[in-house]
């Protein structure tokens, strides 16, 4: 995948007299409080609903509270094309709340560090956004590490977020959620699937190297060969399954790091959409299974949850002992058309159907302190598909790990974190 090449010198650039236009219509847009964030015209955070670009849903799985959280923008940054999709998988105690944090703030740290930047904001070439993504990464590490209510030592979050701005996808990701292009095949004569992001695994080669040069170990338990884990140098906790989170500062000092692979994806007319899913989609199906879902629904705006209903089915076909994991998904359209069913609701528009959309900080307090507990929900699959190169992706694809070959495409994860620990106190922390 190589260094960024962007299109030109710069991704979305305006002309003329229209241009003065657009550049005045972003001076005169202002960036929301985060305690405005649920009245924002075009943003949707709702476990069911649609924008006039995307559509999302997400489903609780059987092992207690949805930690699953997503994000559409429309009109990100006053860009009229612009649109920012994200998915935050939250692991841990205490991993919903870390998640919907992530969720609220990150774009508006985003959005910040772009109009921060010299390169004239949001019209930035690729190599500016992605310095844009790793400011805005490190600081929303920095915001759960002194977040005064929620711990999150050992809670954490995924985070695969995709920036749509005219002919141009920005992507940033962390963990193990996936984002996935859905690009016309003539050749087929259908719609082939292209895997835009890396799953952060700690068996990805570059990324074990890291943790074990940190003192941190990675091995998979018996029962469970397929999946690689993080542990502490001195006991055999807290097993995280993968190389990468926002919070999880208990592995923080082990190689376990919040900087994202960035890529950067210049559209053309025979890209469709974009598919953003937490793992438990991905456990599951396929790549090509979730564009052939996708591609073949009835309706866009049902198209997210048709795909996790497809997932569960799946997962009861297939580990129907196992405890199904959380399914979210965004389906985000790249020629900004929705159709527009004629039903009660006219509009999904700014509304939220999660009862507890808005993180309450004061729920952290109310959770019990993490025990040295095991969580009983691993499975077994024979074989491990991680090894796996990464089929199907496009040389035009920039940024991604050292190792291109490693990407988990058909990969198998497992719970995230499989023991829970204790809160040391910086007076015993082992350094």
């Amino acid at each position: 995948m190589g260094n960024c090449a962007a299109r030109g010198d710069t991704a979305v650039t305006a002309a003329g007299a229209g241009g003065e236009d657009v550049k005045r219509r972003r001076r005169r847009w202002k960036a929301p409080r985060e305690d405005q964030l649920g009245t924002v015209p075009g943003r949707i955070f709702s476990n069911d609903g649609r924008s006039r670009t995307a559509s999302v849903f997400t489903q609780q799985g059987r092992k207690g509270i949805n930690q699953d959280a997503m994000l559409i923008w429309d009109g990100f940054g006053g860009e009229e094309d612009g649109v920012l999709c994200g998915v935050f998988d939250g692991h841990g105690p205490h991993g919903h709340l870390v998640a919907r944090r992530v969720r609220d703030s990150l774009p508006l740290r985003l959005m910040s560090a772009a109009r921060a930047s010299p390169k004239s904001g949001l019209d930035m070439p690729a190599a500016a956004w992605r310095k844009a993504f790793t400011r805005t990464y490190k600081a929303m590490d920095k915001d759960l590490r002194s977040h005064p209510a929620l711990d999150s030592f050992c809670s954490g979050s995924t985070a695969v977020t995709v920036l749509k701005l005219g002919t141009d996808l920005y992507m940033a990701n962390i963990g193990d959620s996936r984002a996935v292009l859905g690009s016309r095949d003539a050749a087929a004569g259908g719609v082939a699937a292209v895997q835009l992001t890396v799953d952060l695994k700690p068996d990805v080669p570059s990324e074990a190297e890291r943790i074990k040069k940190c003192r941190g170990r990675v091995f998979a338990l018996q029962d469970e060969p397929e999946v690689p884990r993080v542990w502490l140098p001195f006991d055999d906790a807290p097993g995280l399954a993968m190389a990468r989170a926002f919070g999880d500062f208990c592995l923080k000092d082990y190689g376990v790091i919040s900087v994202p692979e960035f890529f950067h994806w210049p559209l053309t007319d025979k890209d469709q959409f974009v598919i953003l899913a937490s793992d438990g989609v991905w456990d599951v199906l396929s790549n090509q299974e979730a564009v052939d879902i996708v591609s073949s629904s009835p309706s866009r705006s049902k198209a997210a949850r048709t795909l996790v209903e497809a997932a569960n089915r799946e997962w009861k076909t297939k580990y129907p002992t196992s405890r199904t994991d959380d399914c979210a998904v965004v389906c985000l359209y790249l020629d900004g058309k929705m159709d527009h069913e004629r039903d009660s609701t006219a509009s999904m528009d700014n509304i939220s159907i999660e009862d507890d959309s808005v993180a309450d900080p004061n729920e952290a307090q109310e959770q019990q302190e993490p025990a040295l507990t095991r969580n009983f929900t691993v499975r077994t699959v024979p074989g491990s598909a991680q090894e796996k190169a990464l089929a199907g992706a496009d040389a035009k694809v920039s940024g991604g790990a050292d190792d291109h070959n490693w990407s988990g495409l058909d990969g198998v994860t497992r719970v995230n974190s499989l023991v829970q620990l204790p809160r040391f106190s910086e007076e015993k922390a082992i350094s």
